[in-house]
């Protein structure tokens, strides 16, 4: 954790941020001695430079915040990166500032609006008068330049300048934090993470759809609960659907890999040329089998899962009305049938085991000759996932999730790292990093839903080392080789 020093060209800047700021005077020359005029500025500190600039983007309006992701001056073409420049503008977003990342460039005189059009033209967002010289005096110090912009082409500093400063009167919270969260970390990776078979086959099949019919190829629900994989699926010909009755006749449509219901797939059949590709993951597939088996005995049916996941609707859809679905060992107390009565029991395949057995061990007391599948439905991915965080988790200050806020199994592993007694979070990506989470936490635990993309967790290794230096170290507790054929229409 560093101590934050902030520096501003004018005393009113230092007034509108607020507390203690050392003041340089304006230009090139005075932000040049500032660091030297002032102490404090050694030892293990992050500087902020704060303070007012003009707008050099058509779309910036007055009290607009730029956070520069590089620096640039109008001298030399020396440039200086901002690299925490991303987690320090969404700290700013998320307390409520229309703010803009880019570059800043420096000019030792005042830039005139004609002037500002070919600023502009190079990619920078806005011009001062001192933050290069700034960080060329600050050498290699962590370093944020924010800035609010008083002026425009359209927009002079009169009425521009007191909605900057009003502005600049928030951003102080957000540059503490940011000091606060940096430093030199840790990071562990657990393993295995990311994608699992059933997701990567999911995957392959709507790409090789795309590749052997043409697009379009319509995916009835997400393909995988992973809004980059979506993205990424849309931009080469998927069209995702509720619904099938919002699939053209004569189509290609691909069937998730959660599963669906016999209605569904009756619903498919009747439909006119459509072909149909069923991308359910087998370890589901597994779990539907087992419905109807212990549904042909003449069992009452019970399902451990989620209500309205997607699973679960399509699991209960293989005995409509003959399954009952339990969340918890309260739901479990409420179930209305005999203990005598013959009883078998299911799970949805991407809950977290530890939780699981609780349920399932209240249904057994409840019904002791309750029978459950011949091996656990808890797939093998959702299973190594959770011992690899719960491996970790004991020697980490926070642990970070990667995975997209419905997935199901990405949501089990922050369960288990908190079970575990570590601070843990849900991120869809480096984006969701906060600040505030890093305080203190100078070894991270880092892992990722079946269903979000590894690149993913390589990127916010990426955004941790913004802040600082990163020691990454990979933590395997097992070895994953399982591989599920593809249809026979994709092959």
């Amino acid at each position: 954790m560093a101590e934050l020093r902030v520096l501003a060209a004018l005393r009113i800047e230092g007034y509108a941020v607020g507390g203690a700021v050392a003041l340089s005077g304006m230009g090139r020359d005075k932000a040049l001695r500032a660091p030297g005029r002032h102490r404090g500025f050694d030892g293990d500190i992050a500087v902020a430079v704060a303070g007012v600039s003009g707008g050099l983007d058509p779309s910036l309006r007055p009290g607009d915040i730029v956070v520069a992701t590089e620096l640039r001056s109008t001298e030399d073409e020396t440039v200086r990166t901002i690299p925490a420049a991303a987690l320090v503008a969404a700290d700013l977003e998320a307390a409520g500032w229309r703010v803009r990342t880019g570059p800043i460039v420096s000019s030792p005189t005042f830039v005139r609006a004609e002037q500002r059009a070919a600023l502009g033209a190079t990619g920078a967002l806005a011009v001062d008068m001192e933050s290069a010289w700034f960080a060329e005096a600050l050498g290699s110090v962590p370093l944020s330049v924010v800035r609010a912009i008083a002026d425009t082409t359209t927009a002079n500093i009169v009425t521009g300048g007191p909605r900057a400063l009003a502005s600049l009167m928030g951003i102080r919270p957000t540059l503490e934090r940011w000091a606060r969260a940096t430093g030199p970390r840790r990071v562990l990776l657990a393993a295995p993470r990311s994608f699992c078979a059933g997701v990567e086959r999911a995957i392959e099949i709507v790409e090789r759809a795309i590749e052997r019919y043409g697009a379009p190829v319509y995916v009835r629900r997400q393909i995988v609960h992973n809004a980059h994989v979506v993205a990424d699926l849309e931009a080469r010909g998927a069209i995702f659907v509720d619904e099938l009755d919002e699939v053209p006749d004569h189509a290609t449509v691909v069937l998730a890999a959660h599963g669906v219901s016999p209605e569904v797939r009756s619903q498919a059949a009747a439909r006119d040329g459509l072909l149909v590709i069923d991308a359910t993951c087998p370890l589901v597939a597994k779990v539907h089998h087992e419905a109807r088996r212990f549904a042909a005995q003449g069992r009452r049916i019970v399902l451990v899962g989620h209500a309205a996941h997607e699973e679960v609707v399509g699991t209960m859809g293989e005995v409509p009305g003959g399954i009952h679905l339990v969340e918890g060992t309260d739901d479990v107390e409420r179930l209305s049938f005999p203990a005598d009565e013959p009883v078998a029991y299911l799970t949805q395949t991407t809950l977290a085991t530890d939780e699981t057995a609780e349920v399932v061990a209240a249904l057994r007391a409840r019904f002791p000759a309750i029978v459950g599948p011949s091996a656990d439905d808890i797939c093998y991915a959702t299973q190594n996932r959770q011992d690899a965080v719960r491996a970790l988790a004991h020697d980490c200050d926070l642990l970070l999730v990667v995975g997209s806020a419905n997935s199901s199994n990405a949501a089990r592993l922050v369960e288990v790292a908190r079970r575990e007694g570590c601070r843990a979070e849900l991120i869809e990506d480096a984006s969701g990093l906060r600040l505030g989470w890093l305080f203190g936490a100078q070894t991270i635990g880092l892992s990722a839903g079946a269903s979000t993309p590894d690149v993913l967790v390589h990127e916010v290794v990426e955004a941790l080392g913004t802040l600082g230096p990163v020691g990454v170290e990979e933590r395997r507790t097992t070895q994953e080789t399982v591989h599920f054929a593809l249809p026979q229409q994709v092959r």
